[in-house]
């Protein structure tokens, strides 16, 4: 997930064979870590998690069925946070999910306040989902995350959602347009 720098890993640096060896080398643990801490997860999604890991494959299957295309027309670029090469306000919305928040513990608060302003520079809104840490507590950065976009004038709204796997993770931050990088 993360280099020696601090930066993160983009997948759109390696090419398709290279993501299917990676998911291929992984799922089977990541399905083991997942029956372990069964009792962290809602499953009415997913009837089970075996239930739960084809639909995950699937879903891969679909994404490198276009991923040469998509890196080619660029809907896919090696891009990674804290840095973005997009200009100011490039975008509508941004859209995080599984990343900020989740790795708490892997990835400083400084790395979240950074990654957070990054999108609100190329963004005029941002959304953050879950706002939960690996294991089900709740993030110790999404206070102090707050608390600084608010002081630098973004409205920040924590909404309910109706989607729910990780138990409790049912909330979505959302920060709108008055903030700057940097």
């Amino acid at each position: 997930m993360q280099d020696a720098t601090h930066g993160t890993l983009t997948l759109y640096r390696f090419g398709r064979r290279e993501i299917r060896d990676r998911i291929s080398a992984t799922y089977p643990e990541i399905l083991e870590q997942t029956r372990q801490n069964r009792s962290e997860f809602v499953w009415t999604e997913h009837a089970s998690v075996e239930a739960l890991g084809r639909a995950r494959m699937a879903a891969m299957e679909r994404f490198l069925d276009d991923y040469d295309a998509g890196r080619k027309s660029g809907r896919y670029l090696p891009a990674e946070l804290p840095s973005l090469p997009f200009a100011d306000r490039s975008f509508g919305l941004a859209l995080c999910s599984h990343f900020l928040f989740l790795y708490t513990d892997q990835l400083s608060r400084r790395f979240h306040v950074d990654s957070i302003l990054e999108l609100c520079r190329v963004a005029d809104e941002v959304r953050i989902f879950p706002l939960l840490g690996l294991g089900g507590a709740p993030s110790r950065h999404v206070s102090p995350v707050t608390e600084l976009l608010q002081r630098r004038g973004s409205q920040i709204k924590i909404e309910t959602v109706a989607y729910e796997f990780q138990r409790g993770g049912n909330q979505m931050m959302r920060i709108f347009a008055g903030v700057s990088g940097g």
